[in-house]
């Protein structure tokens, strides 16, 4: 044999031995499809761990802006609602809101498991986790309720409206946009791509029919009607809270991609900062116009309103519409807050943040759609400012009229009910005392509280012979 055809057989012979182990590997490993389908999941997962850490946030904003009698209550509140929502949402809510396509609620996936049926699918590894995920924004929704509701209301009334929310107001929301209710047959469907109106917007009315019957703060309002300052004692927590919300919102709208396909949620969560930052902008001009004064509530919320505002639009609109959508965000948001405390007792102004702020959102998708991301993302028309017409911004503000009277009604409904039952407000002592020792039995700041003798051996040093302090037993309170 010619030494040339000697050396190609040898070659062929290393590369066949070196082929057939790949081969084999190809033939009993991963395929591409399953590698794609776990990358999926995984990026939905960290999603929803970032969602779930708005919790935090959402828990340092409301006890930043409560007065020091009441700083511990958040922690339980926020603990007890998500534990709720959670049960809730696995026996009832989630069924309802994706186990179909009916008008108004889904018909299966009730007491969720791996092998479920829902929608004549069973679930499998992966649709749990996508169950996890939108359990997330339910709570998120859930939440938002509260921070209106500061320092009056009962610890009670949370956990009955948690089990109502999670289980029936929230999942009807969220069927009807998302899962082929109502709203997704108008036109050519609501484009809400992570929950403008369906999470920001639901809970914001809900919080609204709570703060009608439960009424304002002791000394919010003065003999004459003018509202009173009642400020929060911690910015630095309110600041540190927000920061957090900010970081949570990128696996909120970015996670709402569901999949890595196309790198699409890269895109989302830089069009979601630019957002964020525009409404920063927008509530210090205006607040600084209005008062000269850089407010820092105010810009604080007007990060929180420039979020809510891109959420909706975040997987429709192009880069540059996301700061001018997010400004608009900013001044609603310092506008609402003005306007309504002349009226309303919002500790948190979460009715102009999320409420006001998410109808905003809702709507500027039929203004800035871009007609690529239209397509891209499958639901709805272009939006007016690149030739849409008016289509897509009259199916989105039915889609807010529609969120906000289905709520309203039967988050009314609920808070009467409790109101006549077993009261939704604390009582005037207990409010004065503060919901940490009237509702919890302890201080969230014991040493600003209890008198110093009685602090001996939990952190305050002894009083010294010949000094004068509080009569043990005394119940006289250094202001918070």
């Amino acid at each position: 044999m010619p030494k040339s055809r000697l050396g190609r057989a040898a070659v062929l012979g290393v590369l066949v031995t070196l082929l057939l182990p790949a081969s084999a590997l190809a033939q009993d490993g991963p395929t591409l499809e399953s590698v794609k389908g776990e990358l999926d999941t995984t990026w939905l997962m960290l999603a929803a761990c970032l969602v779930f850490f708005m919790q935090a946030g959402f828990a340092l904003l409301e006890i930043g802006m409560s007065r020091g009698k009441n700083a511990g209550m958040g922690v339980a509140k926020i603990l007890v609602n998500f534990s709720i929502g959670t049960l809730a949402w696995w026996a009832v809510g989630y069924g309802l809101a994706f186990g179909g396509t009916a008008t108004f609620f889904g018909d299966s996936g009730f007491f969720l498991g791996n092998g479920t049926d829902l929608a004549g699918t069973p679930v499998d590894a992966a649709g749990v986790g996508f169950f996890a995920f939108q359990l997330m924004f339910c709570c998120v929704s859930l939440a938002i309720v509260w921070g209106s509701t500061l320092e009056r209301i009962k610890f009670g009334a949370y956990i009955i409206f948690a089990v109502v929310f999670a289980a029936v107001i929230y999942p009807l929301i969220a069927h009807m946009a998302w899962s082929g209710g109502l709203l997704t047959r108008v036109g050519s469907g609501v484009q809400d791509f992570a929950g403008s109106s369906v999470v920001h917007l639901t809970g914001a009315t809900a919080a609204f029919a709570a703060v009608l019957f439960l009424g304002p703060r002791k000394g919010k309002y003065g003999p004459d009607g003018r509202p009173r300052a009642i400020p929060g004692h911690s910015m630095p927590l309110l600041g540190l809270g927000v920061l957090i919300l900010w970081l949570g919102w990128f696996g909120f709208n970015g996670g709402s991609t569901f999949v890595t396909d196309s790198n699409k949620f890269a895109e989302v969560i830089a069009v979601t900062n630019m957002g964020a930052i525009g409404g920063v902008i927008g509530a210090a001009f205006l607040i600084y116009m209005v008062s000269r004064k850089l407010d820092v509530g105010m810009i604080g919320n007007g990060a929180i309103a420039g979020l809510v505002a891109i959420t909706a639009p975040s997987g429709y609109v192009e880069m540059w519409a996301a700061p001018i959508i997010g400004f608009i965000g900013g001044l609603v948001v310092v506008a609402g807050v003005l306007a309504i405390d002349k009226k309303l007792d919002d500790p948190v102004g979460a009715l102009s943040a999320h409420g006001l702020a998410g109808i905003w959102g809702t709507l500027a998708c039929g203004l800035f759609t871009s007609d690529r991301l239209a397509a891209d993302v499958g639901v709805g028309k272009a939006g007016l400012f690149y030739g849409g017409g008016l289509e897509q911004l009259g199916v989105q503000a039915l889609a807010v009229v529609v969120t906000f009277g289905a709520v309203f009604i039967l988050s009314a409904i609920t808070f009467g009910i409790i109101k006549a039952t077993i009261g939704l407000r604390v009582s005037e002592e207990e409010e004065d005392a503060g919901l940490d020792i009237s509702e919890h039995g302890m201080y969230g700041y014991p040493e600003q509280f209890i008198p110093a003798p009685e602090l001996i051996g939990v952190g305050s040093p002894r009083p010294q012979a010949g000094t004068v302090s509080a009569p043990i037993g005394s119940t006289s309170e250094v202001p918070a």
